[in-house]
């Protein structure tokens, strides 16, 4: 399996400045293809190939207007033309939006294959670099000197942060220990995860916490003249304010799903679909704030590499209106009853902790089909819609039903 490693880097004033041309040769190649590519289907009607944007960039390198291209390395470049050619087929497959022109003023990145990079005891030695670069290497238990990766990625973010990516080859790692515990998912916005065991982990809400700074800042910069320095401090500081909260968003989210393969075999989660949440104007904000997707993604390849079961539940399944002991069926339950009563049992329920558990017991059931008539399956298998629509009693007639996957 393929493992990358990200660390901060600290490069001198002459190593920035060769990185900067590097990113900027790398913008050209990049936006200047891809608006020959659109050109020639429009005028044309006939595709390009990677071959033949290989050709046109050796032919700009001999223009005196491009000849610039030639002072940085080869490769970052050829890797810029082969990640387009990867972005249109992904484009044509409908696994990915159409690819955009690039802008100095976002995340800037160059990919280095193992033909222009060397790591050495010093450092890391780029192609054209006349001294090692620093990294602030993170595993002590991991010689950097003997990692030996197939690709190096410098990046350097809005904010002003250098970092080095080494992606490398490894071996598949033994399955963690068995736990014999399993466990059902719920994920909200008051409370970001409820599980069937009963326990919450609340909302750390990471972006209220800036959000008046970042306001703040935001404001001084709409305010300031455009191409003048003081703007581009500015819009440093911006970049940075969104650096924390998305830090430490992310790292939340990395704990919580470490804690979770660590702790049980089978994982049970619905299959949420946020970029349609979100169309929702009343909870767009608070729903991107919780990072649902990225959530789910950490569990997959998590699990995956723990040797763990992810198990992904049919999102009408309707398992916040399911009694969890005697299996009724609510006809109808509104999204502000947060605490209900069984009409058959008597069972008192939390609503969330209720949900955790009927995905729990669905994630069972994953072969076969629920008594609601909902599906259920294993993640990456492919499974239809619920002939049913349990759940659309659930949302307030004020908030519309929204569908489509993610």
């Amino acid at each position: 399996m393929r493992t990358a490693y990200k660390v901060r880097a600290y490069p001198d004033p002459e190593q920035s400045a060769l990185l900067r041309r590097t990113f900027g040769c790398v913008r050209v190649v990049w936006n200047k293809t891809l608006a020959d590519r659109q050109r020639r289907y429009t005028t044309e009607q006939k595709s390009t190939s990677y071959k033949d944007t290989d050709a046109a960039l050796s032919e700009w390198k001999k223009t005196e207007e491009l000849a610039f291209l030639g002072e940085v390395s080869s490769v970052p470049l050829q890797q810029t033309l082969r990640h387009q050619h990867t972005a249109f087929q992904s484009f044509f497959k409908g696994t990915a939006k159409y690819p955009r022109f690039k802008n100095r003023h976002s995340r800037q990145s160059a990919h280095y294959t193992r033909s222009a990079f060397r790591i050495k005891p010093d450092g890391l030695w780029l192609a054209k670099a006349t001294a090692p670069m620093k990294v602030a290497w993170s595993w002590p238990g991991i010689d950097l000197a003997r990692l030996d990766p197939t690709m190096v990625v410098v990046s350097r973010e809005a904010d002003g942060r250098w970092f080095v990516t080494f992606a490398v080859d490894t071996s598949d790692p033994d399955s963690a220990p068995v736990t014999g515990e399993s466990v059902g998912v719920d994920l909200g916005i008051k409370d970001f995860a409820v599980f069937s065991t009963g326990e919450k982990i609340g909302n750390p809400r990471h972006m209220a916490r800036h959000e008046r700074g970042l306001r703040r800042h935001q404001r001084r910069l709409a305010r300031m003249q455009k191409g003048s320095n003081n703007r581009a401090k500015q819009r440093s500081r911006v970049a940075r304010k969104h650096s924390r909260v998305r830090d430490a968003r992310r790292d939340f989210l990395h704990k919580t799903s470490t804690d979770l393969v660590a702790r049980f075999d089978t994982i049970a989660v619905e299959d949420l679909a946020p970029r349609n949440m979100v169309r929702n104007r009343s909870l767009a904000k608070s729903i991107s704030e919780c990072g649902w997707g990225e959530f789910r993604s950490m569990l997959e390849y998590k699990a995956e590499r723990a040797g763990r079961r992810f198990v992904v539940i049919d999102r009408w399944f309707p398992s916040s209106k399911t009694c969890s002991a005697c299996g009724h069926l609510l006809a109808v339950l509104s999204l502000g009853t947060r605490h209900w009563s069984c009409p058959d049992c008597g069972t008192r329920h939390d609503r969330d902790v209720n949900a955790a558990k009927n995905i729990l017991v669905a994630a069972g059931l994953a072969e076969t089909p629920n008594a609601c008539g909902g599906d259920v399956r294993r993640h990456r298998f492919s499974c239809p819609h619920s002939p049913v629509k349990q759940e659309l009693s659930d949302v307030s007639p004020r908030v519309p039903v929204l569908q489509g996957g993610e």
